[in-house]
């Protein structure tokens, strides 16, 4: 039953905490996937890359924020981060993550077989079969955690500092 509070839209479940149990097995998928894609050799900062181009995708605001900070503080670019969504229209991503963010999208969008076979063809030429694996597996994680979020419309607070201004 949805609570209601003064007329107010019905209050959403948290369902991570709602289901403790079931979330925290993804939080063990998700550090499993993390070890996986370190053991191959994709980099935190591709690996964060991948979860933005999901979370864009997606749609998730709460997930777009927690995996920006991560990327910058992995040492991503501002740059970069901000042209994200248009990564194929840039110069500014290396051949692999370009295949790894390729593998990302099609795994976010599975009912395109054309794009699946790009997407493969791409990251054979610049992964190897591991981190072809794991990229994919972020991206699976990624979009869990989307779902997740979305589902429980979960908050994105606002910075407890103001940002210093861009130069």
């Amino acid at each position: 039953m949805s609570e209601h509070t003064n007329g107010s839209a019905p209050r959403r479940i948290f369902v991570d905490k709602q289901s403790p149990l079931a979330f925290h097995a993804m939080v063990k998928t998700s550090e499993a996937v993390t070890a996986t894609a370190a053991e191959a050799g994709l980099d935190r900062t591709t690996v964060e890359l991948i979860n933005l181009r999901v979370s864009q995708l997606n749609g998730c605001a709460f997930c777009l924020d927690l995996h920006t900070r991560k990327a910058l503080r992995a040492g991503e670019s501002p740059q970069r981060l901000g042209v994200l969504a248009a990564w194929r229209d840039t110069g500014l991503f290396t051949p692999s993550e370009r295949a790894a963010l390729e593998l990302a999208e099609a795994t976010t969008d599975p009912t395109g077989f054309a794009a699946h076979e790009s997407a493969y063809e791409t990251a054979r030429r610049a992964l190897t079969e591991d981190q072809i694996s794991a990229a994919i597996w972020v991206a699976i994680t990624i979009g869990a955690f989307n779902r997740v979020s979305i589902m429980s419309k979960h908050p994105v607070q606002a910075p407890r500092q103001t940002p210093a201004p861009l130069d």
